[in-house]
């Protein structure tokens, strides 16, 4: 069993497979136990990690969440769904034993993100959570993802609220004609945010889900550091993670066909610089394409392309940064940037 990795496994009533086994050089993440079996791993070369206790998460997970997962389909009330219960746990007094559990639990989300996204096109779609369902924005943010998911792309949010649900939105009926989209987007309306009621906003999204099951994948990865916003149902898998700081990094790390950055506050300003130091420093094949929509909340509201077009002044990062008005202009320079996601009219 040398170099074997056993994760998340259920071994009991198995000692008699393990003990003819040679388990040396093995490693046991958080697999179910015999007391005996345990031992006789661990004295025969086995590194056995076990469980946390008293922790409401797996740490050793071998997959994502679903929607369906963290809400508990909302049995009784979100108070008692498995993300509620998850934030509530998370906000004790840090201890050893639950930053320990924090930081397995994240490291397994990371392997089950890497399974997901290997040999997909990931596109971002970044924006503020406080876009409200039956606006303008929020409509045309889930039309830009039906478009880009329709072209074969794998979008990816940061998995909460407002303009990130909208894009997981889009992207999750990108099977189904633009027609059904707008469907979808009048029964949301009903319910345009989670105030005063994650019940009902999260139940108005099932209602959705169970008329048109089925739909194309998409990732959200949002974190339990903001767990006053609950992640969207729309976002088929999603990667929660405890450290914020991490969750970041690895969203605009992996939207490797660019990242189109939606009207937004703090939270967007954060990914926008963040983004943009990858790619002032990355190589020249490895810079991906940054467009922020809307000329005059970039450029007065939150007055960050000035900055942007100053770090990337004579670097490659500077062919590769747009300010568009609209979202079709978004959609066009992905098609022409030559580092762009490849939508539909480009040669490949």
């Amino acid at each position: 069993m040398s170099g074997w990795h056993v994760q998340s496994v259920d071994l009991r009533g198995r000692g008699h497979v393990l003990r003819r086994l040679d388990p040396t050089g093995a490693l046991f993440l958080g697999c179910a136990l015999e007391a005996g079996d345990e031992q006789s791993l661990r004295a025969r070369g086995a590194l056995v990690f076990p469980e946390v206790p008293h922790v409401p998460v797996d740490q050793y997970r071998a997959s994502l969440y679903t929607p369906q997962e963290l809400y508990d389909r909302l049995a009784t009330s979100y108070e008692d769904t498995l993300d509620a219960r998850v934030y509530a746990w998370s906000q004790q007094e840090p201890d050893l034993d639950r930053s320990l559990a924090k930081a397995l639990h994240d490291h397994s989300i990371d392997d089950a993100l890497r399974d997901v996204v290997g040999g997909r096109n990931l596109v971002g779609i970044m924006g503020g959570h406080a876009l409200a369902r039956g606006s303008a924005p929020y409509a045309a943010a889930a039309h830009l993802a039906h478009r880009l998911a329709g072209a074969g792309l794998t979008v990816a949010t940061g998995g909460g609220p407002g303009a990130m649900e909208a894009a997981n939105l889009g992207a999750y009926l990108s099977t189904w004609p633009s027609s059904v989209l707008e469907e979808a987007l009048e029964t949301l309306a009903a319910v345009p945010g989670f105030v005063p009621s994650v019940q009902d906003w999260a139940g108005a999204a099932f209602d959705v889900l169970d008329r048109w099951p089925g739909g194309a994948r998409s990732v959200g990865i949002p974190t339990w550091h903001y767990g006053h916003e609950p992640p969207n149902a729309f976002a088929t898998d999603i990667a929660k993670y405890f450290k914020n700081a991490i969750r970041e990094d690895i969203l605009l790390h992996l939207a490797t066909a660019g990242i189109v950055f939606l009207p937004g506050a703090a939270g967007t300003v954060q990914e926008i610089f963040q983004d943009a130091c990858e790619n002032y420093y990355a190589d020249t094949s490895a810079v991906a394409p940054m467009v922020l929509v809307g000329h005059e909340h970039w450029t007065t509201t939150v007055p960050v392309w000035p900055v942007l077009q100053a770090l990337g002044a004579g670097r490659d990062m500077g062919e590769h940064i747009h300010l568009v008005d609209t979202l079709d202009d978004a959609v066009a320079v992905l098609d022409t940037d030559p580092t762009g996601a490849g939508v539909p009219g480009r040669d490949s």
